[in-house]
């Protein structure tokens, strides 16, 4: 997998931080259903298991940055 694409995840990632940083609550929900569906999509495509640890890792965070949202919203 293209070290691209963990790239651009990984700016998503840091935007959705920075939007509850400012508590910009209903862009970082836009900004993170936009970052779930890249992962989606990465893991559609993935096969390596390297890729597939960090595809998890990423998941987890996701998931974590979600229920900060939705307990501090």
């Amino acid at each position: 997998m293209e070290a691209d694409k963990f790239s651009e995840l990984k700016i998503e990632v840091q935007e959705i931080i920075d939007m509850i940083a400012a508590k910009q609550f209903q862009n970082a929900i836009i900004k993170l259903t936009e970052a779930s569906d890249l992962l989606d999509d990465l893991l559609d495509v993935s096969a390596d298991d390297d890729d597939l640890i960090e595809i998890s890792k990423y998941q987890v965070l996701l998931n974590h940055l979600q229920q900060k949202i939705h307990s501090s919203s």
